[in-house]
């Protein structure tokens, strides 16, 4: 391996991203460490946290926010709601997408382009909230989570990004196999899909994150509270300041009772964004390999 010399301006250069990086870095992170610091803060700290400036450590270490957080009610029945959305719009998007983007990548489909731009189309024209809203009311899905699944089960984007990694596929697999016997059900199943698991982890990763993060839909389409979903109930503490029953529940217990309001809303945020942090290392390796090549390849 050739080791080149670099010239000074080169190191300037380098030394420029570096601190650049380190910056984005720096204000990517600060906001997730605070949260973090103010949820571990021992009870009453956290409420005059950030009068004193910058928030780096914890001045005295405690659980008690997250016992207390773990006895909220509304808590747990937002995330089984949330749970429920975000696997079942995994794989229903999976399945949908993967059956629609296979077909559009045989260039000898007939009408290819036309279907192709109708797909193309819905990205960029849509029916509106309210007819939305009324569509979903008529098809008897209103409070129910098939109104936060099916509406966006499909994505145009999503699609081309599948359909551009199955052509990338050699199509000299599927040949043979269909000289042996295979049809295209077989091949699809135990050919085209193992192949294709780093572009479908990608789009599982975008699919679950969006449903995982979303609230608006459920806002407008879920008026049952035990059907609400984890980030509606995170939006009511948080934006709306709605805390009447996190007092009530601070009340019942009295030893707990001196934890701040702020401190409690760090807590259910941090309890928010663990589980996406947990699955995204095991995605992650077949993250950029998905993108690149759905991308790239046509």
């Amino acid at each position: 391996m050739v080791n080149v010399k670099k010239s000074p301006g080169d190191k300037i250069i380098d030394a420029i991203l570096y601190l650049l990086m380190a910056a984005i870095m720096l204000v990517t992170l600060y906001p997730f460490w605070t949260q973090v610091v103010i949820s571990l803060d021992g009870a009453g700290a956290a409420s005059t946290a950030y009068s004193s400036g910058l928030v780096l450590f914890p001045k005295e270490i405690s659980f008690g926010s997250y016992a207390l957080a773990f006895k909220y009610e509304a808590l747990w029945n937002g995330y089984g709601n949330t749970i429920i959305r975000t696997v079942l719009g995994v794989v229903l998007s999976l399945i949908f997408t993967a059956l629609t983007a296979y077909p559009l990548a045989k260039k000898d489909l007939p009408c290819n382009r036309i279907f192709t731009g109708i797909i193309l189309f819905t990205m960029l024209f849509g029916g509106g909230l309210i007819p939305s809203y009324l569509l979903i009311r008529e098809l008897g899905m209103y409070n129910t989570v098939w109104a936060l699944v099916i509406p966006g089960m499909i994505s145009a984007f999503n699609i081309l990004i599948l359909r551009n990694f199955f052509r990338s596929i050699p199509e000299e697999l599927e040949e043979s196999a269909r000289v042996d016997g295979a049809g295209y059900a077989r091949i699809f199943t135990q050919i085209v899909l193992p192949l294709s698991k780093p572009a479908l982890a990608t789009i599982a990763l975008w699919v679950g994150v969006g449903h995982w993060n979303a609230w608006f839909d459920s806002m407008i389409y879920i008026s049952d509270p035990d059907h609400q979903v984890l980030q509606v109930v995170l939006r009511k503490i948080i934006i709306e300041n709605n805390t009447t029953d996190l007092t009530l529940l601070m009340q019942k217990m009295s030893n707990q009772s001196e934890f701040s309001g702020r401190q409690l809303q760090s807590t259910i945020i941090m309890f928010s964004i663990i589980p996406m942090l947990i699955i995204y290392p095991f995605i992650q390796k077949y993250f950029v390999k998905g993108v690149m090549i759905g991308a790239v390849k046509g």
